[in-house]
């Protein structure tokens, strides 16, 4: 069945194919109509598209949530289109306010550039780094100047500002919304003004910010942009969005076996949305799994594939092979060949001091909760007593699945 775009313009089997990379797992296209003309006018002129997204330095590492857009970013990237990787070190400086039902604390500027100095590194796992143009919006932000800002606010009117659903609620609920926050969405939108950007993608959550993009380009008299929201990814726990506050999240720096085991601990359902959102396999080649799975096939065998190919794009493929073996000797109950080697004093200690100088427990009341749950093993023996000691020599101490550590008590 046809969608209004292709019923009332004449697209090309070229430009159909990149409609439908553009709307595969996305949430939004707006407005679709005008995304399949300019993709016309791309073809036609041999002139890529502008595709446009911001991320502001809040973190010193992002996680796999972040590489949802940045794996639209890459497809459009594939498809001959200039992408646009833009570091907000000046909108850094406001704080976002989507979402927030308080005023975001803003960051310093030591902070932003040393948070900057990894976000672009890591985004290059994703994109091909020789193509992406890489911008800071301080670069226009700043010389704006005061003068520049006032001109700038006048485009747009607070009745409007306060039609955005966190604004309208914060304000309905009495809590503080500062004026410096108003300017945030303005300046995201000036952004796209600065960038003459055709597309600008972003999560759900961004999608006022992103409408003001287009509003601030009719303003300066420039085609307005189209918008592209991607959905927030849900964590490990399948419910939260995926966040490092939340420790529901894979960082895209973390060592590859731990990488490994954590997209195998997914639920089979969240695999498949996993799947749409993070893998660069075709949809024709995951209906194909699926269709497999659910023909009998142990969906363990999808899960591990998925699980190899985050691994093997953000380290290798000769480290996600390695992961899985690793994976493999854990659940015999065997050791990884590499953990991390500990050397402590005061022996004989007891193992909830161990466990806790050896980095496995936060404390020792932590540690005695582990012990009390069947947790903990020294040398692949389960430890049942809170009160055990261990004399001098050394043992490889185990937490869970995933936690080891060869210690050495003197």
């Amino acid at each position: 069945m046809k969608t209004d775009s292709e019923n009332h313009l004449l697209v090309t089997d070229c430009v159909k194919q990149a409609l439908a990379v553009t709307r595969r797992g996305c949430d939004e296209l707006i407005p679709e109509d005008d995304w399949v003309r300019k993709l016309a006018r791309s073809e036609r002129s041999g002139v890529p598209l502008r595709v446009k997204l911001g991320l502001d330095p809040t973190a010193p590492d992002i996680h796999i949530g972040h590489t949802v857009v940045l794996n639209k970013m890459r497809q459009l990237q594939d498809l001959g289109h200039q992408v646009i990787f833009l570091i907000g070190d000046f909108t850094s400086l406001i704080g976002d306010p989507s979402g927030r039902n308080s005023t975001r604390p803003a960051l310093t500027p030591e902070q932003i550039k040393a948070n900057a100095e990894t976000y672009y590194r890591q985004a290059s796992l994703v994109l091909d780094p020789a193509k992406t143009e890489i911008r800071y919006n301080s670069e226009w932000s700043l010389p704006l100047g005061s003068m520049g800002m006032i001109q700038l606010a006048a485009k747009y009117t607070v009745a409007r500002m306060m039609e955005r659903n966190d604004f309208h609620d914060r304000f309905k609920a009495g809590s503080p919304i500062s004026v410096h926050e108003f300017l945030y969405p303005l300046m995201q939108g000036y952004d796209s003004v600065a960038l003459k950007a055709d597309l600008e993608l972003g999560g759900t959550d961004q999608k006022f910010n992103l409408l003001m993009g287009r509003h601030l380009q009719q303003e300066y008299g420039q085609e307005p942009q189209c918008i592209l929201t991607m959905p927030l990814l849900e964590g490990l726990d399948g419910v939260e969005k995926m966040s490092k506050s939340k420790n529901n999240y894979i960082g895209i720096a973390e060592d590859a076996n731990t990488m490994f085991a954590k997209v195998l601990s997914v639920s089979d359902a969240l695999m498949w949305r996993w799947y749409t959102l993070l893998s660069f396999r075709t949809e024709a080649e995951i209906a194909a799994l699926k269709a497999q799975v659910e023909g009998g096939r142990n969906p363990k065998d999808a899960k591990v594939a998925l699980a190899k190919e985050i691994t093997a794009r953000f380290h290798s493929a000769a480290a996600a092979d390695a992961a899985e073996q690793d994976f493999i000797n854990r659940s015999k109950g065997g050791v990884p060949d590499q953990i991390p080697e500990i050397s402590l004093g005061g022996a004989p200690l007891g193992i909830g001091a161990v466990l806790k100088s050896a980095g496995l427990a936060p404390s020792t009341s932590e540690a005695s909760r582990l012990i009390d749950g069947g947790g903990v093993r020294v040398d692949s023996s389960v430890v049942s007593d809170r009160g055990l000691k261990l004399g001098a020599g050394t043992y490889v101490v185990q937490v869970g699945k995933r936690k080891f550590a060869r210690v050495t008590l003197r």
